[in-house]
C-alpha cells in the first residue's frame, strides 16, 4: 500500500485528490496522514469528503476515515464504474475539483459517463467552471477523450448551490499531448459576471481590465444574473491561440473596489502575454496528471509554483513516470517521461 504524508510539499487538499484520481486509475491502495496539518482547518473539509464520496462511489472503493475532520484516510480501489452519477457538496466547496477527481478515472473507463456536480462553480483556489471548459477540456480532447459539459446555475462562495453536468466519452488509451511556444494570439475577452450585485460593478470591472491591457470595447461583456443563490462577483481575462485557450481570474470580495479586482486577473494575464509559455500558473498544475498518465507529454510553463512540484511528487507515487523542467529564459520547459528501469 502507498503512504502519503499529507504534508508533503505545500500540503494542501491537492495531495488527497491526485492520490484518489490515481489510486482510481492505477488500482492501487493507499493511506494518506496528516491531512491538511499545517492549514488553519486541518482535515477533511466538505469538499474533500465529497471528493472521497465520488472517488469510492466511482471505484467501488472501500475506505476507511471518511469523516468530516479526519487526518487519515485508507482508501482501496476496485474497478471503476462507468455510469450515472450526482455529486452534491451541500456548501460552496468546489465542485469542478470533486468533477476533476474522478474525471481521469471515468475518461479512461469502459463505457461512457454522464455526472450532475453542486455545490461551487466559481471558488478561489480552484479552477472555475469557465477555465474547465475552455482551458483544460478542450486539450484532454486533443489527448483522446471527448468531455461535453453544461452550465447550469452559478455557485459563489459562501451561498453555493451552483450546478453543471458534464458527459464523458472515454478513451481506453490517452495519446501524449506536446505544447511548444504559445504563438500569435488569436483572441481575446474580458468577461464579468455580478450574481444579485449592481450591475455597474461589471462594467467598471471589464472597462478597468481591458484598459489595463491596452484591449478595444469589442473584447469585453459584462453579465448580470440571478441564477445564484448567493451575491457573487468574478472577472476572468481570456487569452487565446493555436495552442490553447488560458483565463486568468479575480473575485469580487467587501471592501475591495471593482477597479482593483480587474486589475488583479490583468496584471496575471500580462505576465503570462510578456512570456512565450503555452501554460501559465494553474494549467501548469493541471496537465500534469494526464500527461503522467499518457506516458508522456510536454508543455512550456510560465511558471512552476510549489502546488505543481507537490503534485509531481504525489504523482511519482502511482505512476513510473518522471518530470523534468528546463530553465528556457521567460519560461520552463516541463516534460514527463516514462521512468527508465534500473
Amino acid at each position: 500500500m502507498i503512504t502519503i504524508n499529507g504534508i508533503l510539499g505545500e500540503g494542501g487538499g491537492q495531495i488527497l485528490r491526485t492520490s484518489l484520481s490515481l489510486s482510481l486509475c492505477t488500482g492501487q491502495p493507499f493511506r494518506i496522514e496528516n491531512i491538511k496539518a499545517g492549514r488553519q482547518k486541518p482535515g477533511l473539509m466538505r469538499q474533500h469528503l465529497t471528493a472521497v464520496l465520488a472517488a469510492a462511489e466511482v471505484g467501488g472503493a472501500d475506505v476507511e476515515g471518511a469523516v468530516l475532520g479526519s487526518q487519515a484516510l485508507t482508501f482501496r480501489p476496485g474497478k471503476v464504474r462507468a455510469g450515472e452519477y450526482k455529486f452534491v457538496i451541500g456548501t460552496a466547496g468546489s465542485g469542478t475539483l470533486v468533477f476533476q477527481t474522478v474525471l481521469p478515472a471515468l475518461m479512461m473507463a469502459e463505457g461512457a459517463s454522464h455526472i450532475v456536480v453542486e455545490g461551487g462553480t466559481h471558488n478561489e483556489a480552484a479552477p472555475p467552471y469557465d477555465f474547465l471548459v475552455r482551458s483544460f477540456l478542450p486539450l484532454l480532447a486533443r489527448m483522446g477523450p471527448k468531455v461535453a459539459a453544461a452550465f447550469e446555475r452559478y455557485g459563489f462562495y459562501p451561498a453555493g448551490g451552483g450546478r453543471f453536468a458534464a458527459s464523458i466519452a472515454p478513451a481506453l488509451r490517452l495519446m501524449q499531448l506536446h505544447l511548444g511556444e504559445r504563438g500569435e494570439i488569436t483572441h481575446r475577452r474580458v468577461r464579468a459576471v455580478v450574481a444579485n450585485l449592481p450591475y455597474h460593478i461589471a462594467q467598471r470591472e471589464v472597462k478597468t481590465a481591458a484598459g489595463r491591457l491596452n484591449w478595444g470595447e469589442d473584447s469585453f461583456k459584462a453579465e448580470s444574473t440571478r441564477e445564484s443563490n448567493g451575491p457573487g462577483n468574478v472577472v476572468m481575462v481570456e487569452v487565446g491561440s493555436a495552442e490553447v485557450t488560458e483565463i486568468f481570474t479575480a473575485f469580487g470580495k467587501m471592501q475591495v473596489s471593482a477597479e482593483a479586482v480587474a486589475d488583479m486577473a490583468a496584471r496575471e494575464a500580462r505576465e503570462y502575454l510578456a512570456s512565450k509559455a503555452v501554460a501559465a500558473e494553474h494549467l501548469t498544475d493541471q496537465l500534469l496528471l494526464p500527461m503522467a498518465l499518457a506516458g508522456g507529454g510536454s508543455f512550456t510553463a510560465l511558471k512552476l509554483n510549489p502546488h505543481a512540484r507537490t503534485n509531481m511528487e504525489v504523482i511519482r507515487e502511482f505512476l513510473p513516470v518522471e518530470f523534468t523542467t528546463e530553465d528556457q529564459g521567460d519560461y520552463q520547459l516541463v516534460q514527463v517521461q516514462e521512468r527508465q528501469a534500473r
